[in-house]
Protein backbone atom coordinates (compact mmCIF):
# COMPACT_ATOMS: atom_id res chain seq x y z
CA UNK A 1 0.00 0.00 0.00
CA UNK A 2 1.02 3.54 -0.82
CA UNK A 3 2.90 5.19 1.90
CA UNK A 4 3.73 2.59 4.20
CA UNK A 5 7.65 1.25 4.59
CA UNK A 6 9.84 -0.83 5.95
CA UNK A 7 10.87 -0.68 9.81
CA UNK A 8 12.95 -3.21 11.78
CA UNK A 9 11.34 -3.70 15.47
CA UNK A 10 13.09 -5.35 18.27
CA UNK A 11 10.49 -4.83 20.96
CA UNK A 12 12.01 -6.32 24.23
CA UNK A 13 15.13 -4.82 25.32
CA UNK A 14 16.04 -4.48 29.29
CA UNK A 15 17.63 -1.50 30.92
CA UNK A 16 20.28 -2.72 32.61
CA UNK A 17 21.25 0.24 34.85
CA UNK A 18 20.07 3.91 35.60
CA UNK A 19 22.22 6.77 34.07
CA UNK A 20 22.59 7.74 37.99
CA UNK A 21 23.79 3.57 38.64
CA UNK A 22 20.48 2.16 40.22
CA UNK A 23 20.23 -1.27 39.13
CA UNK A 24 17.39 -2.34 36.84
CA UNK A 25 17.81 -5.14 35.49
CA UNK A 26 20.05 -7.49 37.85
CA UNK A 27 21.31 -9.78 35.22
CA UNK A 28 21.86 -7.23 32.44
CA UNK A 29 24.88 -4.76 31.39
CA UNK A 30 25.10 -1.77 32.80
CA UNK A 31 25.91 -0.21 29.88
CA UNK A 32 22.18 -0.73 28.92
CA UNK A 33 20.32 2.18 29.99
CA UNK A 34 17.34 4.13 28.38
CA UNK A 35 19.78 6.38 26.18
CA UNK A 36 22.23 4.35 25.16
CA UNK A 37 19.71 1.69 23.89
CA UNK A 38 18.40 4.83 21.90
CA UNK A 39 21.80 5.49 20.30
CA UNK A 40 22.75 1.70 20.19
CA UNK A 41 19.38 0.84 18.04
CA UNK A 42 19.67 4.43 15.89
CA UNK A 43 23.17 4.33 15.00
CA UNK A 44 24.43 0.25 15.02
CA UNK A 45 21.63 -1.56 14.53
CA UNK A 46 18.99 0.09 12.35
CA UNK A 47 16.49 -0.51 14.46
CA UNK A 48 13.62 1.82 14.08
CA UNK A 49 11.42 0.91 16.67
CA UNK A 50 12.35 -0.47 19.75
CA UNK A 51 10.67 -1.72 22.89
CA UNK A 52 12.59 -0.68 26.00
CA UNK A 53 11.51 -2.84 28.82
CA UNK A 54 11.97 -1.77 32.32
CA UNK A 55 10.39 1.91 31.64
CA UNK A 56 8.22 1.50 34.82
CA UNK A 57 10.80 1.87 37.20
CA UNK A 58 10.84 5.33 39.16
CA UNK A 59 14.75 5.65 38.09
CA UNK A 60 14.11 4.96 34.57
CA UNK A 61 11.25 7.16 34.35
CA UNK A 62 13.85 10.24 35.56
CA UNK A 63 16.17 10.02 33.20
CA UNK A 64 13.19 9.73 30.39
CA UNK A 65 11.73 12.98 31.77
CA UNK A 66 15.27 14.39 31.48
CA UNK A 67 15.44 13.12 27.86
CA UNK A 68 12.15 14.54 26.86
CA UNK A 69 13.19 18.26 28.65
CA UNK A 70 16.26 18.80 27.10
CA UNK A 71 14.73 18.34 23.96
CA UNK A 72 16.97 15.18 23.34
CA UNK A 73 13.88 13.22 22.94
CA UNK A 74 9.95 13.77 21.96
CA UNK A 75 6.92 12.09 22.48
CA UNK A 76 4.86 11.56 19.63
CA UNK A 77 1.49 11.96 18.76
CA UNK A 78 0.95 8.52 17.75
CA UNK A 79 2.44 7.47 21.46
CA UNK A 80 6.52 5.90 21.54
CA UNK A 81 9.44 8.69 22.21
CA UNK A 82 11.02 9.52 19.12
CA UNK A 83 15.32 9.54 19.06
CA UNK A 84 16.91 10.70 15.84
CA UNK A 85 15.82 7.45 13.56
CA UNK A 86 14.65 5.34 16.20
CA UNK A 87 11.17 5.29 18.04
CA UNK A 88 11.09 4.10 21.57
CA UNK A 89 7.63 2.27 23.21
CA UNK A 90 7.46 1.61 26.63
CA UNK A 91 7.57 -1.37 27.99
CA UNK A 92 7.45 -3.66 31.39
CA UNK A 93 8.16 -6.78 32.41
CA UNK A 94 5.94 -8.38 34.42
CA UNK A 95 6.03 -11.89 36.47
CA UNK A 96 2.82 -13.96 37.61
CA UNK A 97 2.81 -16.99 39.94
CA UNK A 98 -0.61 -18.63 39.48
CA UNK A 99 -1.83 -22.31 41.68
CA UNK A 100 -0.86 -25.58 39.28
CA UNK A 101 1.84 -23.62 37.21
CA UNK A 102 5.66 -22.13 37.41
CA UNK A 103 5.89 -18.24 37.35
CA UNK A 104 5.66 -16.72 33.80
CA UNK A 105 6.35 -13.15 32.23
CA UNK A 106 4.41 -11.22 30.30
CA UNK A 107 4.88 -7.70 28.28
CA UNK A 108 3.18 -4.68 28.68
CA UNK A 109 3.08 -1.66 26.40
CA UNK A 110 1.56 1.18 27.04
CA UNK A 111 1.55 4.58 24.55
CA UNK A 112 2.60 7.49 26.77
CA UNK A 113 4.93 8.18 29.36
CA UNK A 114 2.21 9.78 31.29
CA UNK A 115 0.42 6.03 31.13
CA UNK A 116 3.58 4.71 31.88
CA UNK A 117 3.83 6.28 35.03
CA UNK A 118 0.67 5.62 36.25
CA UNK A 119 0.61 1.98 35.42
CA UNK A 120 4.21 2.46 38.04
CA UNK A 121 1.40 3.45 40.65
CA UNK A 122 -0.52 0.33 40.75
CA UNK A 123 1.98 -2.01 40.49
CA UNK A 124 3.80 -0.09 43.32
CA UNK A 125 1.72 -1.89 46.22
CA UNK A 126 1.51 -4.94 44.11
CA UNK A 127 5.28 -5.68 43.96
CA UNK A 128 7.96 -6.02 46.38
CA UNK A 129 10.26 -3.16 44.60
CA UNK A 130 8.73 -1.02 41.74
CA UNK A 131 12.28 0.28 41.10
CA UNK A 132 13.77 -3.21 39.68
CA UNK A 133 12.83 -5.17 36.61
CA UNK A 134 10.66 -8.39 35.98
CA UNK A 135 9.17 -8.22 39.54
CA UNK A 136 6.13 -10.72 40.96
CA UNK A 137 3.10 -9.22 41.00
CA UNK A 138 0.51 -9.82 43.23
CA UNK A 139 -2.33 -9.99 41.02
CA UNK A 140 -3.28 -12.42 38.69
CA UNK A 141 -2.76 -12.53 35.27
CA UNK A 142 -6.24 -11.59 34.02
CA UNK A 143 -6.20 -8.92 36.33
CA UNK A 144 -3.04 -7.17 35.29
CA UNK A 145 -4.27 -7.93 31.36
CA UNK A 146 -7.74 -6.01 32.39
CA UNK A 147 -5.78 -3.02 33.91
CA UNK A 148 -3.31 -2.45 31.19
CA UNK A 149 -5.86 -2.62 28.49
CA UNK A 150 -8.01 -0.32 30.17
CA UNK A 151 -4.80 1.79 30.19
CA UNK A 152 -4.66 1.58 26.28
CA UNK A 153 -1.65 -0.66 26.59
CA UNK A 154 -1.16 -3.97 24.76
CA UNK A 155 -0.04 -7.19 26.17
CA UNK A 156 2.57 -10.16 24.89
CA UNK A 157 3.02 -13.13 26.68
CA UNK A 158 7.11 -13.23 26.46
CA UNK A 159 9.52 -15.75 25.56
CA UNK A 160 6.13 -18.12 25.46
CA UNK A 161 7.70 -22.07 25.15
CA UNK A 162 10.70 -21.75 27.40
CA UNK A 163 11.08 -23.92 30.49
CA UNK A 164 12.84 -20.65 32.38
CA UNK A 165 9.34 -18.34 32.68
CA UNK A 166 7.34 -19.09 29.78
CA UNK A 167 3.84 -19.03 29.95
CA UNK A 168 3.89 -22.13 27.56
CA UNK A 169 6.87 -23.70 28.71
CA UNK A 170 6.00 -23.83 32.41
CA UNK A 171 2.92 -21.95 33.38
CA UNK A 172 -0.05 -24.02 31.86
CA UNK A 173 -0.97 -26.10 28.59
CA UNK A 174 -3.08 -23.30 26.82
CA UNK A 175 -2.81 -19.78 26.90
CA UNK A 176 -6.65 -19.30 28.05
CA UNK A 177 -5.75 -21.60 31.23
CA UNK A 178 -4.23 -17.59 32.06
CA UNK A 179 -5.36 -15.00 29.94
CA UNK A 180 -7.94 -14.11 28.34
CA UNK A 181 -7.31 -15.19 24.32
CA UNK A 182 -9.10 -11.82 23.22
CA UNK A 183 -7.06 -9.48 25.06
CA UNK A 184 -3.50 -11.23 24.10
CA UNK A 185 -2.27 -8.87 21.63
CA UNK A 186 0.24 -11.13 20.44
CA UNK A 187 2.88 -13.76 21.29
CA UNK A 188 6.52 -13.61 22.00
CA UNK A 189 8.29 -17.02 20.45
CA UNK A 190 11.45 -16.55 22.20
CA UNK A 191 14.85 -17.47 20.87
CA UNK A 192 14.45 -21.05 21.12
CA UNK A 193 11.57 -21.32 18.67
CA UNK A 194 10.12 -20.35 15.44
CA UNK A 195 7.10 -19.99 13.21
CA UNK A 196 6.78 -23.80 12.00
CA UNK A 197 7.37 -25.48 15.89
CA UNK A 198 4.72 -22.53 17.01
CA UNK A 199 2.71 -23.11 14.13
CA UNK A 200 1.64 -26.80 15.37
CA UNK A 201 -0.63 -25.53 18.20
CA UNK A 202 -3.85 -24.30 16.70
CA UNK A 203 -4.41 -22.41 19.58
CA UNK A 204 -1.96 -19.65 18.42
CA UNK A 205 -3.47 -19.69 14.80
CA UNK A 206 -5.41 -16.31 15.78
CA UNK A 207 -2.09 -14.49 17.02
CA UNK A 208 0.45 -12.25 15.25
CA UNK A 209 4.06 -13.45 16.48
CA UNK A 210 6.71 -11.62 17.32
CA UNK A 211 10.49 -12.21 17.32
CA UNK A 212 12.33 -10.17 20.31
CA UNK A 213 15.83 -10.12 21.35
CA UNK A 214 15.28 -10.15 24.90
CA UNK A 215 18.66 -8.66 25.26
CA UNK A 216 20.50 -8.39 27.99
CA UNK A 217 23.17 -6.44 26.55
CA UNK A 218 24.08 -3.89 23.91
CA UNK A 219 25.58 -6.30 21.69
CA UNK A 220 22.45 -8.22 21.88
CA UNK A 221 19.93 -5.72 20.54
CA UNK A 222 18.49 -7.24 17.29
CA UNK A 223 19.71 -10.79 17.47
CA UNK A 224 15.93 -11.47 16.76
CA UNK A 225 13.79 -8.62 15.13
CA UNK A 226 10.62 -7.60 13.12
CA UNK A 227 10.33 -6.32 9.66
CA UNK A 228 7.10 -4.04 9.75
CA UNK A 229 4.68 -2.72 6.97
CA UNK A 230 4.25 0.90 8.90
CA UNK A 231 3.76 4.40 7.40
CA UNK A 232 5.62 5.90 10.56
CA UNK A 233 7.08 3.65 13.67
CA UNK A 234 4.92 4.67 16.61
CA UNK A 235 2.80 2.74 19.53
CA UNK A 236 -0.30 3.21 17.39
CA UNK A 237 1.66 2.51 14.03
CA UNK A 238 2.64 -0.59 15.62
CA UNK A 239 -0.49 -1.78 17.28
CA UNK A 240 -2.08 -1.72 13.77
CA UNK A 241 0.24 -4.09 12.32
CA UNK A 242 -0.19 -6.72 14.85
CA UNK A 243 -4.38 -6.48 13.68
CA UNK A 244 -3.11 -5.91 10.36
CA UNK A 245 -4.82 -2.67 10.16
CA UNK A 246 -4.81 -0.49 7.20
CA UNK A 247 -2.59 -2.46 5.16
CA UNK A 248 -0.16 -2.42 8.02
CA UNK A 249 1.37 -5.94 8.66
CA UNK A 250 4.11 -7.73 10.39
CA UNK A 251 6.36 -8.84 6.84
CA UNK A 252 8.96 -10.88 8.11
CA UNK A 253 9.52 -12.93 11.24
CA UNK A 254 13.40 -12.46 11.93
CA UNK A 255 14.46 -14.64 14.75
CA UNK A 256 17.51 -16.26 15.87
CA UNK A 257 17.78 -19.93 14.28
CA UNK A 258 16.36 -21.84 16.91
CA UNK A 259 18.93 -24.20 17.28
CA UNK A 260 21.25 -21.29 18.48
CA UNK A 261 18.73 -20.71 21.48
CA UNK A 262 19.77 -21.71 24.98
CA UNK A 263 16.56 -23.53 25.72
CA UNK A 264 16.03 -25.70 22.51
CA UNK A 265 16.91 -29.05 23.51
CA UNK A 266 16.69 -30.84 26.70
CA UNK A 267 19.47 -31.26 29.03
CA UNK A 268 20.30 -32.92 32.18
CA UNK A 269 20.82 -31.12 34.99
CA UNK A 270 23.35 -33.15 36.87
CA UNK A 271 26.09 -34.60 34.29
CA UNK A 272 24.67 -31.84 31.64
CA UNK A 273 24.03 -34.34 28.48
CA UNK A 274 21.96 -33.41 26.03
CA UNK A 275 19.32 -35.85 25.40
CA UNK A 276 18.67 -36.98 21.92
CA UNK A 277 15.33 -36.05 19.93
CA UNK A 278 14.49 -40.13 20.71
CA UNK A 279 15.17 -39.41 24.21
CA UNK A 280 12.97 -36.82 24.74
CA UNK A 281 9.68 -38.32 26.46
CA UNK A 282 12.65 -39.82 29.20
CA UNK A 283 11.04 -39.52 33.04
CA UNK A 284 15.38 -39.32 33.46
CA UNK A 285 18.80 -39.04 32.03
CA UNK A 286 19.40 -41.91 30.08
CA UNK A 287 22.89 -41.20 30.61
CA UNK A 288 23.37 -40.58 34.58
CA UNK A 289 19.64 -41.45 35.73
CA UNK A 290 19.23 -38.12 37.30
CA UNK A 291 15.67 -36.77 37.00
CA UNK A 292 17.12 -33.07 37.10
CA UNK A 293 16.32 -32.61 33.06
CA UNK A 294 15.86 -29.23 31.73
CA UNK A 295 13.27 -29.74 29.36
CA UNK A 296 14.06 -27.81 26.16
CA UNK A 297 11.44 -25.76 23.73
CA UNK A 298 11.17 -28.82 21.11
CA UNK A 299 9.99 -31.45 23.20
CA UNK A 300 7.82 -29.01 25.12
CA UNK A 301 6.04 -28.17 21.44
CA UNK A 302 6.19 -31.77 20.64
CA UNK A 303 3.99 -32.09 23.78
CA UNK A 304 1.51 -29.54 23.42
CA UNK A 305 1.20 -29.90 19.86
CA UNK A 306 -2.35 -30.79 18.49
CA UNK A 307 -1.26 -31.25 15.01
CA UNK A 308 2.05 -32.98 13.49
CA UNK A 309 2.85 -30.42 10.99
CA UNK A 310 2.67 -26.41 10.57
CA UNK A 311 -0.21 -24.77 9.91
CA UNK A 312 0.26 -20.85 8.78
CA UNK A 313 -3.14 -18.99 8.49
CA UNK A 314 -3.14 -15.95 5.14
CA UNK A 315 -1.83 -13.56 7.59
CA UNK A 316 1.16 -15.22 9.09
CA UNK A 317 4.56 -13.39 7.44
CA UNK A 318 7.65 -15.67 6.63
CA UNK A 319 9.76 -16.58 9.16
CA UNK A 320 13.35 -15.90 8.11
CA UNK A 321 16.14 -17.74 10.38
CA UNK A 322 19.18 -15.34 11.41
CA UNK A 323 22.43 -15.94 12.96
CA UNK A 324 23.58 -12.38 14.29
CA UNK A 325 27.04 -11.06 14.19
CA UNK A 326 27.57 -12.18 17.79
CA UNK A 327 27.55 -15.89 17.16
CA UNK A 328 30.17 -15.66 14.55
CA UNK A 329 33.32 -17.38 15.50
CA UNK A 330 36.39 -14.92 14.93
CA UNK A 331 34.41 -11.89 14.31
CA UNK A 332 35.60 -9.76 17.21
CA UNK A 333 35.09 -6.38 17.97
CA UNK A 334 37.33 -4.62 16.19
CA UNK A 335 36.55 -6.55 12.94
CA UNK A 336 32.64 -5.69 14.04
CA UNK A 337 33.96 -2.07 14.07
CA UNK A 338 34.98 -1.93 10.80
CA UNK A 339 32.01 -3.89 9.36
CA UNK A 340 29.66 -0.95 10.81
CA UNK A 341 31.68 1.95 9.33
CA UNK A 342 31.60 -0.02 6.23
CA UNK A 343 27.93 -0.61 6.03
CA UNK A 344 26.35 1.37 8.66
CA UNK A 345 24.09 -1.10 10.36
CA UNK A 346 24.22 -4.99 11.43
CA UNK A 347 20.90 -5.53 9.20
CA UNK A 348 22.41 -4.34 6.24
CA UNK A 349 25.44 -6.54 7.04
CA UNK A 350 23.37 -9.54 7.54
CA UNK A 351 21.29 -9.39 5.17
CA UNK A 352 22.22 -6.87 2.07
CA UNK A 353 25.97 -6.56 1.56
CA UNK A 354 26.97 -8.55 -1.06
CA UNK A 355 29.99 -10.99 0.45
CA UNK A 356 32.74 -9.77 -2.33
CA UNK A 357 32.28 -6.27 -0.36
CA UNK A 358 32.23 -8.19 3.44
CA UNK A 359 35.33 -10.18 2.31
CA UNK A 360 37.17 -6.83 1.66
CA UNK A 361 36.66 -5.81 4.80
CA UNK A 362 36.22 -8.95 7.05
CA UNK A 363 38.56 -11.54 5.08
CA UNK A 364 36.78 -14.14 3.02
CA UNK A 365 36.08 -16.39 5.71
CA UNK A 366 33.84 -14.42 8.38
CA UNK A 367 32.04 -13.16 4.95
CA UNK A 368 31.20 -16.81 3.45
CA UNK A 369 30.11 -17.25 6.86
CA UNK A 370 27.58 -14.18 7.35
CA UNK A 371 26.35 -15.11 3.69
CA UNK A 372 26.16 -19.17 3.96
CA UNK A 373 23.98 -18.23 7.49
CA UNK A 374 21.48 -16.14 4.98
CA UNK A 375 20.47 -19.25 2.93
CA UNK A 376 20.66 -21.91 6.10
CA UNK A 377 23.30 -23.24 4.77
CA UNK A 378 25.51 -23.39 8.02
CA UNK A 379 26.49 -26.47 10.52
CA UNK A 380 25.00 -25.21 13.71
CA UNK A 381 25.66 -26.98 16.92
CA UNK A 382 22.25 -26.71 19.55
CA UNK A 383 21.70 -25.03 22.25
CA UNK A 384 20.24 -26.45 25.78
CA UNK A 385 19.61 -26.06 29.15
CA UNK A 386 20.22 -22.23 29.49
CA UNK A 387 23.79 -22.59 27.12
CA UNK A 388 23.68 -20.90 23.88
CA UNK A 389 23.95 -22.54 20.54
CA UNK A 390 27.35 -22.33 18.47
CA UNK A 391 28.26 -21.85 14.63
CA UNK A 392 30.78 -24.68 14.33
CA UNK A 393 33.73 -23.15 12.71
CA UNK A 394 34.12 -24.60 9.67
Amino acid sequence: MAGLRRVFADLHVHIGSSESGDAVKISASRNLTFRSIAQEASERKGIELVGVIDCHSPPVQEDIARCLDSGEMEELEGGGIRYRRTVILLGCELEIREPGGGPFHLLAFLPTFRAMKEWTEWLRPRTANVRLSSQRVRASAREVQAELIARGGKLVPAHVFTPHRGLLGCAADRLGARLDPGGIAAVELGLSADSDMAGRLSELDRYAFLTNSDAHSPRMIGRECNELLLKEPSFAEWAMALSGEGGRRIAANIGLHPLLGKYHGTQCASCRRPLRKEEESADACPGCGSKRLIRGVAGRIDRLADREAAVHPPHRPPYRRQVPLSFFPGLGPRTLDKLLDAFGTEMNILHLVPEHRLAAVAGEAIASRIVRARSGDIDLAPGAGGTYGKVRDA
